[in-house]
């Protein structure tokens, strides 16, 4: 069941859906549900032309592992070097992206099909931060909602 604290395995049909109007979000891995102190993991699926615009994760480094699919990824050059410049890059299948803590980036799905990542923080936090913007709705366990199914 959802919610057990100190779970070991995680199914993603066992936890809420966390829509947006950029794509879909299954937190695996959070405190809340591992007692994780350190990572928060989460599945995220991106319709085709789905993407989160430009945005940081202040302090927490972020990591993202392409399972399926193609995009356009952004992260910004550290600001102290190069004043913050957007740099893109195509991003598929196989492919790992590292986003320093607190760096502006930008993921936009660019394919045909649904893109999905695996999005990992560290330290934990983004997850709540995630879930308190206004256009954030939960759906209930199960299985994933229909909105990122291109």
């Amino acid at each position: 069941m959802a919610g057990i604290p100190g779970r070991r395995i995680s199914r993603p049909e066992e936890v809420p859906t966390s829509t947006f109007g950029w794509g879909q979000i299954k937190f695996l891995c959070e405190p809340g549900l591992n007692h994780a102190e350190h990572l928060t993991v989460g599945h995220v699926k991106l319709g085709a032309g789905q993407g989160h615009l430009r945005h940081n994760h202040p302090g927490s480094e972020e990591i993202l592992f392409i399972l399926e699919g193609e995009g356009e990824q952004m992260v910004e050059t550290d600001l102290e070097e190069n004043g913050g410049v957007p740099e893109y890059y195509p991003v598929r299948k196989g492919d790992l992206v590292h986003i320093p803590a607190s760096v502006y980036h930008q993921t936009v799905n660019t394919g045909a099909g649904v893109m999905e990542l695996l999005a990992v923080y560290s330290p934990c936090g983004p997850e709540e931060v995630i879930r308190g913007l206004p256009d954030h709705r939960e759906l209930p366990a199960g299985p994933w909602g229909q909105r990122a199914e291109g």
